[in-house]
């Protein structure tokens, strides 16, 4: 076949991927997990049950997946966000900010549903590994600079942080968020 028909191919069945787990997400978030039945996906997804089961064995595997995804999407933006530009100490903030605004968005909007049901195995144990490491290194530079207490250990300060942040999926509105955010930079300073 030609390469050029192989990408195509490629492509098409990313984009019905893609749509799937799309239609999957939705369905959750706005119905809960019970909403996401293989017959629904399907239709939300405007394809055949004989097509998606040619993708996925059951709704569970595209819950997951879905859920999967966006990990890797939250994960890639925190990462883009304490590499950036600024201080250590702004580029923590800003870190901390996005991830609370993770928490307070999956707890308004039912990911509380699929987190219990998908926050198991293998990728989420790499994803909460990789979380940490990456809040530890923040600290650790910050503590570098001197912005940041050195009398605890950064891996210490870290989890603090991700445990403190994870309130935010309980906090009524963005203001709390932000104040959380900022109660926890105190906490951190010297």
């Amino acid at each position: 076949m030609p390469r050029l028909w192989n990408e195509t191919i490629e492509t098409h069945r990313q984009d019905v991927r893609n749509a799937i787990l799309d239609a999957a997400g939705s369905l959750a978030n706005e119905h809960g997990v019970l909403a996401a039945t293989m017959s629904r996906i399907a239709k939300e997804t405007g394809i055949g049950r004989a097509t998606l089961y040619k993708y996925f064995p059951d709704a569970e595997a595209v819950l997951h997946a879905w859920h999967e995804r966006h990990v890797i999407e939250h994960l890639e933006q925190l990462t883009e966000l304490a590499s950036g530009d600024g201080t250590a100490e702004q580029r923590l903030e800003a870190t901390l900010m996005a991830y609370a605004r993770i928490c307070h968005f999956r707890a308004r909007h039912g990911a509380a549903d699929v987190g219990a049901l998908v926050h198991q195995g293998a990728t989420v144990s790499d994803a909460e590994t990789k979380l940490r490491k990456l809040f530890g290194d923040l600290v650790a530079e910050c503590q570098a600079s001197g912005g940041v207490r050195d009398d605890i250990s950064a891996d210490e300060l870290a989890a603090y942080c991700l445990h403190a942040l994870s309130a935010a999926g309980s906090l009524p509105s963005e203001a709390a968020t932000k104040r959380l955010v900022a109660i926890t930079m105190s906490a951190l300073s010297r």
